[in-house]
């Protein structure tokens, strides 16, 4: 079955940790229920990614949410997609939009959205969040009024 969706990390035991950003190592596989709209959500909360401007490391949870078409992501190549960040330069707001855009390429969904909560450095955290409808759908107007209504009750935060 492997074989067949084309799935080449799933299993494999010589697994490749790339160090710098890889969204080449994004997998898929055929979701069998899509006539059925449902969410998956995929948190992380051990991201980490270098501050493009010092090099300084930065922490966050990532959460990805999603309405899958015809295809899922496959998690063992999320888990090293996401790790390739580690050594990456990357303001938070654009980690967030670079997710996005590399799972809207692989899987084309009908809804999808990202959220990065990172960790406070010199006294700031920043909370990026964006998302994306499969235009001329319902879930293009889904989109704008979560990102529209988004932050509206924002949560109690102590430090994290």
């Amino acid at each position: 079955m492997r074989e067949k969706e084309g799935l080449t990390a799933l299993g494999n035991k010589d697994t490749k940790y790339k160090s710098e950003y890889a969204p080449e190592v994004l997998e898929s596989f055929s979701n069998k229920h899509p006539d059925r709209d449902y969410f998956v959500k995929f948190n992380c909360p051990e991201f980490t990614t270098l501050c493009p401007i010092t090099g300084q490391p930065d922490f966050a949870t990532i959460y990805i949410s999603y309405v899958p078409d015809k295809r899922l992501v496959e998690s063992k190549t999320l888990k090293l997609y996401l790790f390739s960040f580690r050594n990456e330069g990357c303001f938070h707001e654009d980690v967030v939009n670079i997710i996005v855009n590399d799972l809207i390429k692989l899987l084309s969904p009908k809804y999808i959205e990202v959220w990065g909560k990172f960790l406070p450095r010199g006294g700031l955290s920043i909370d990026p969040y964006c998302n994306y409808g499969k235009p001329g759908t319902r879930w293009e107007q889904i989109a704008w009024d979560r990102l529209s209504h988004h932050d509206m009750y924002p949560e109690e935060i102590h430090n994290r």
